[in-house]
């Protein structure tokens, strides 16, 4: 069987365009679940009881269902509640989000948490509060931490972004659907697919690895 690379050809803009909306939601939601995780990641520890319960029932919630689930969820199921229909890259942000924030908080509970104490005692004889210390002391050693797995957590999440191709979203692997469906060019389309995916993860995975490397050297310094 010949592989018939002018189909590639011919196809290549509009993988390329699809990887584009690919890196956009995982850039948005990783940025939003970043937010999202620094805040429950922190509720996480809290010494208020009620805090720290609410923070585990959302991550224990989201991380022990799939995200598939939760892109249904929030597209077919909120709109019903709602009467609000849900437009499919708002929900698949929402969903990849509210996903990722879940997977950030224990990253950054475990980069806090790695803190040696004597930090947050300095920190309050130095007249600090608990926030103030957190904000100007412990967060920022922690986040040096958390840089790897961030950066795992950011690849993760944009291999699970195909996921919202079900709900109609032209990503890379929908755009590869849609591309077979009018070629019936299985082989060609899905290992061109395959090979823009492990660029995009290589790419990431090196820039992560660069921003490690920096915030080493500068520890050292």
């Amino acid at each position: 069987m010949d592989f018939r690379f002018d189909i590639i050809i011919n196809a290549f803009p509009l993988l390329i365009e699809g990887a584009i909306f690919t890196i956009q939601i995982t850039a948005l939601s990783v940025a939003i679940g970043i937010i999202i995780g620094l805040f429950v990641g922190v509720a996480r520890i809290s010494k208020i009881r009620i805090i720290k319960w609410l923070a585990a029932i959302y991550v224990d919630f989201l991380r022990g269902t799939p995200l598939l689930v939760q892109i249904f969820l929030i597209y077919f199921a909120l709109p019903v509640l709602t009467g609000i229909k849900m437009n499919p890259f708002v929900a698949a942000i929402a969903a990849c989000s509210i996903n990722s924030g879940a997977y950030v908080a224990e990253i950054f509970r475990a980069g806090i948490q790695s803190i040696d104490n004597g930090q947050m005692e300095a920190g309050r004889s130095l007249g600090l509060s608990w926030f103030q210390t957190m904000r100007y002391i412990i967060i920022p050693q922690a986040f040096k931490r958390v840089i790897p797995p961030l950066g795992n957590e950011f690849i993760a999440l944009l291999k699970d972004s195909s996921l919202v191709s079900v709900i109609g979203f032209e990503e890379l692997t929908r755009r590869g659907q849609l591309v077979i469906a009018r070629t019936y060019a299985s082989l060609e389309i899905w290992v061109c697919v395959a090979l823009i995916y492990l660029i995009m993860t290589l790419s990431i995975s090196r820039f992560v690895a660069y921003l490690e490397r920096r915030y080493q050297i500068d520890d050292r310094n």
